[in-house]
């Protein structure tokens, strides 16, 4: 009898050392994947950068003005001008929808004395 403890013993250290061995494997590979996961967001965060800083160069007034005034006849356009725009009281907002009250409920004296 117990020689078969022993041997169930044994194969349950050898079950166990097996799991342990294919968790530890699963486990690297999973690290592994987050490091270049990590990597990777990472360089995108370094291209954002470098994508935010080119927008930022080629968006610069005088560059804009400057290629506006090359193409004036081309694109018909007109330089901006205060007057151009209009003032808040010349804005028309539009007037909040009113909701129809549907079954309206009616208070007499009596239901308000009671309460």
């Amino acid at each position: 009898m117990r020689s078969f403890f022993y041997v169930v013993s044994a194969l349950a250290v050898i079950a166990l050392a097996f799991w342990s061995y294919q968790e530890n494997y699963k486990t690297r590979a999973s690290l592994s994947e987050v490091s270049q996961l990590q990597r990777q967001i990472g360089q995108s965060r370094e291209r954002l950068a470098v994508l935010r800083a080119e927008w930022a160069y080629l968006n610069r007034p005088e560059r804009l003005k400057e290629l506006a005034d090359l193409n004036y006849d081309r694109l018909g356009l007109l330089p901006l001008s205060p007057e151009q725009f209009g003032r808040i009281d010349q804005v028309a907002f539009p007037s909040p929808e009113l909701t129809a009250i549907v079954n309206p409920i009616e208070l007499s004296a009596d239901m308000e004395d009671s309460q």
